[in-house]
């Protein structure tokens, strides 16, 4: 749980940095891909990662340029990341302009329960981290090449001379 603003953006700085870095590998064609017919896309997955940026923080009062919830998904994987990285800025932005440290206790109601400011930041980066590790396996699925984010994936590994198991 997060007890200062600084304690947040310092690792969602991170994450944020590392779910850029995912959206600027996806391509036009990786779009479409699913697991299954029925099922999320990778393009779905990733514009829906930006718009819950501002879906869940503008429910606790935060004010700030990003794509709505109902905004229609871009068509090019190039808008869809240039989505997040705008998103983002005015989100981080919106934060350090609008919150102190002590607006990290106040309670909003958040999809029917009482969550406090830092809770839903944490709630917010989880979401990232759920919603990336989904699309890097489609990703995977798509052919794309794969970027480390809590390590070197096998791209690197391979990069390094390590040979990896398949």
């Amino acid at each position: 749980m997060y007890h200062t603003i600084d304690e947040f953006l310092n690792e969602w700085i991170y994450e944020s940095d590392s779910t850029q870095q995912i959206l600027d590998l996806l391509n036009d064609d990786s779009l479409g891909t699913k697991v299954k017919e029925g099922e999320r896309s990778l393009g779905y997955l990733a514009w829906h990662t930006i718009v819950s940026v501002h879906e869940m923080m503008s429910r606790v009062g935060l004010v700030f340029e990003a794509p709505h919830h109902d905004a229609p998904m871009p068509e090019s994987a190039a808008e869809i990341a240039a989505g997040y990285r705008q998103a983002n800025m005015a989100f981080k932005e919106a934060v350090r302009s609008q919150w102190t440290d002590a607006k990290l206790s106040d309670e909003h109601d958040m999809y029917g329960e009482m969550w406090t400011n830092a809770t839903t930041l944490d709630v917010l980066v989880k979401h990232q981290i759920h919603h990336r590790g989904q699309m890097t396996m489609l990703m995977r699925l798509a052919g794309l090449p794969m970027k480390g984010i809590y390590g070197p994936s096998r791209e690197e590994w391979m990069s390094y001379g390590v040979e990896v198991p398949k």
